[in-house]
């Protein structure tokens, strides 16, 4: 076996293991969707915002609602890709309490009473802490289904895709509006689940208008892969979630809902004013 280490200390030269992936959550929701003709949402929220009992109450809403993939963020001392919404939930996070295990530990709580996809948002350093393949095995164990790792690049992900597989999780990629065709090419061929399109540059944050490239871009990378294509970062109303869904086979809204967890803290109106607010977008989405 080659044993380079690329500078995150995960073997870039590691034979690809040809491992048989069960279809997880994640697959199954986006095969109904397209026999369905209907377009996805995926939902982000930080973990352990305003607490972990909120994060549980949410995603059982969001499930009742009709939100197809959620996303939870686990919090982070320095999230490089995030915007000050983002940034200010992890922190909120944090003051919880709330660590990888307590975040895998509600995942589980999760899983005894809904089955809708879940993604972990996720920086490398907290997985390279615990232990990439024991970090794998324990959230697969825990009922994740996929991780977007941020800020691990696919040329250094070869180990870490082969434990993926093997536990039937999806290993989750961003595209850029600056990623080059050739790079798009690359990334796509290795990814699982779907791929993230990013629509704009920049951090994650609220925008008042959509990016006019998205098309183009959605379809220059279906040119490459048939796994859908989610397009998020900046997507905030009911009406950008439509325009969006018209090129992309799933919506990705996250800051717009941090922003009213935020707003609406330990308030006993806060899941169901969040669930209100994600109903009008999948019901825009679903259009």
């Amino acid at each position: 076996m080659n044993n380079r280490t690329g500078k995150l200390g995960l073997e870039t030269g590691a034979p690809k293991i040809e491992t048989p992936q069960l279809m997880n959550r994640i697959d199954e929701r986006f095969a109904r969707l397209a026999k369905e003709g209907r377009k996805g949402l995926v939902v982000y929220i930080g973990a352990g915002d305003p607490d972990l009992e909120a994060t549980r109450q949410l995603a059982l809403a969001f499930d009742g609602c009709g939100v197809d993939v959620l996303e939870l963020g686990v919090p982070f001392s320095d999230p490089l890709a995030d915007g000050l919404v983002n940034q200010l939930a992890a922190q909120r996070g944090l003051e919880s309490g709330t660590t990888p295990p307590k975040v895998l530990e509600t995942v589980a709580a999760i899983r005894k009473d809904s089955q809708i996809p879940i993604v972990l948002y996720i920086y490398f350093n907290l997985i390279h802490r615990w232990g990439v393949a024991e970090f794998i095995a324990a959230a697969a164990k825990a009922g994740v289904d996929g991780l977007l790792v941020l800020d691990l690049p696919p040329e250094e992900s070869g180990t870490y895709e082969a434990l993926m597989a093997a536990a039937g999780l999806c290993n989750i990629y961003l595209v850029a509006p600056t990623t080059p065709p050739e790079r798009i090419a690359s990334v796509v061929k290795r990814g699982r689940g779907f791929i993230y399109y990013v629509s704009r540059e920049g951090v994650t944050g609220m925008q008042t208008t959509v990016a006019d490239t998205i098309g183009a871009r959605t379809a220059e990378i279906r040119s490459h892969t048939t796994l859908p294509v989610a397009v998020g970062f900046g997507i905030s109303t009911p009406d950008q979630a439509r325009a969006v869904a018209a090129s992309a086979d799933a919506v990705v809204v996250g800051s717009a809902i941090v922003n009213q967890i935020a707003r609406l803290g330990k308030s006993p109106e806060m899941v169901p004013q969040v669930a209100q607010f994600v109903a009008a977008l999948n019901a825009a989405v679903k259009e």
